[in-house]
């Protein structure tokens, strides 16, 4: 695997491919301040192995990809974060078209986890016939009062100000297994080996951490997007854990709604994480609702 550049006017971002291009193609889009490898390379081969052509690519502002400047402050910035985004979702929706560009891509089956999968929404609402398929996990339909748990992230800030900070690679191990105690999965237990291994890779590739406030404060921008979503018809599975300490399944319940014919599946014990032992039926789920456009088409 190789990295490769798209373009988005003046933001480059990079991207990789698994399996063999003349798949099914499939792109997915990570969350909030996560580069492209949290997507774990054994899930990108799996999913090759059913037949898709893998892409994944590091948000703006993440790993590889164009960083930017400024930095909103969460307490005081985020009701007014349309004043102080430094780009919005419909941005990072255009970055992910530009990468099916690229790939010479007319159209993709889009998967996105937490922020990503309402970058996936945006993205399905600005080009609906480039979307094949949506597939919006541990998500939310847009910014909304209610849908986030609060006081997860506040917890979350706790933590992170009252620990004593380690730094370079050991520091950001401790802080993403710190984290990933807090909103994983309380019936799967966490590997912290893998949890590290993916921050140092991770701090390895960038170790700048300041996008996340921009990635906060654009998503904030892109509002709530509730009605547009009535207006898709686009196939779409919405999948999320009971145990989400993040985003409450009311969250994802609320897209399904909004999406007409969207299938939603909750796992019980899944928390605002992707556990191995779901990867099989997670999978199963997006090869079957590609399947099923492929049939109808």
């Amino acid at each position: 695997m190789s990295i490769a550049m798209a373009r988005n006017g003046d933001v480059q971002i990079a991207y990789e491919t698994f399996g063999s291009l003349n798949g099914e193609p499939l792109l997915l889009i990570a969350g909030n301040a996560m580069q492209m490898v949290a997507w774990p390379d054994d899930l990108c081969a799996a999913l090759a192995d059913r037949g898709f052509a893998v892409a994944r690519f590091d948000n703006r502002d993440t790993g590889l990809s164009t960083h930017f400047t400024g930095q909103p402050h969460l307490l005081k910035d985020w009701f007014r974060a349309g004043k102080v985004a430094s780009y919005r979702l419909e941005d990072m929706a255009d970055d992910a078209v530009a990468v099916m560009d690229a790939l010479g891509w007319e159209g993709a089956h889009l998967v996105g986890v937490s922020m990503g999968g309402v970058i996936a929404q945006v993205a399905a609402l600005r080009h609906p016939s480039r979307v094949r398929t949506l597939t919006s996990m541990m998500s939310q339909p847009g910014w909304g009062r209610g849908r986030s748990n609060m006081r997860t992230v506040a917890r979350l800030f706790l933590r992170a100000a009252l620990r004593r900070r380690t730094p370079g690679r050991e520091g950001a191990g401790d802080r993403l297994v710190d984290a990933m105690s807090l909103i994983g999965s309380p019936v799967y237990p966490l590997d912290e080996a893998e949890i590290r291994e993916l921050a140092t890779l991770s701090y390895d590739r960038d170790p700048r951490e300041d996008g996340m406030m921009r990635h906060s404060a654009a998503f904030g921008a892109t509002g709530d997007l509730t009605s547009r979503l009535a207006g898709l018809r686009i196939p779409t599975l919405v999948l999320h854990g009971e145990a989400d300490p993040m985003v409450r399944p009311s969250a994802a319940k609320a897209t399904a709604d909004a999406i007409p014919g969207a299938r939603l599946v909750l796992y019980p014990g899944m928390g605002h994480h992707l556990p191995r032992e779901l990867w099989p039926a997670i999978i199963e789920e997006i090869h079957t609702l590609a399947a099923a456009t492929r049939s109808a088409s």
